[in-house]
């Protein structure tokens, strides 16, 4: 299996939609409106295989210290194959070379995020643009049971 990793472009902005879907209705990640992915589109990496979307996730900076991965999907099938894992680590080192010091994740997903090096953090500490930015659009809000964790770059 051949995984191509790159840049999203804003063509790439139905599919993306398409990918999430499933975990956008279940209330695992926030939906983005077209134009809001289109915003920030520059943020986003994806993956392909064999010419189709199998992945993406999205940094986020926040402040000149502080970025988020945000919006890290990987289609059924192909999850267990550190894609996700790929994905996160070429943010990271989007991360380094902005000159960024952290990244934050919310998760349902601790131990993914452990085990490269994310620890948990109160929720408390998280920036509070971030609650009202994009945690009071949430279904869950303001009852979530996600994880916020951190990681030192």
């Amino acid at each position: 299996m051949n995984i191509e990793y790159k840049k999203a472009s804003l063509h790439n902005i139905s599919a993306m939609q398409e990918l999430v879907l499933p975990e956008v209705e279940s209330g695992i990640i926030l939906e983005r409106s077209s134009d809001e992915i289109a915003t920030n589109i520059r943020s986003y990496t994806l993956a392909y295989c064999e010419g189709s979307l199998i992945g993406f996730c999205a940094l986020h900076v926040h402040t000149a210290s502080l970025a988020e991965i945000r919006s890290l999907i990987v289609k059924e099938g192909f999850r267990g194959k550190k894609i996700g894992e790929n994905l996160i680590n070429m943010c990271s080192k989007e991360a380094q070379d902005l000159g960024l010091q952290k990244l934050l994740s919310l998760t349902y997903k601790r131990s993914f995020f452990e085990k490269l090096g994310f620890i948990e953090i109160e929720k408390e500490s998280i920036p509070e643009h971030k609650i009202w930015a994009d945690c009071i659009k949430c279904k869950h809000f303001p009852v979530c049971n996600e994880v916020s964790l951190i990681k030192n770059l």
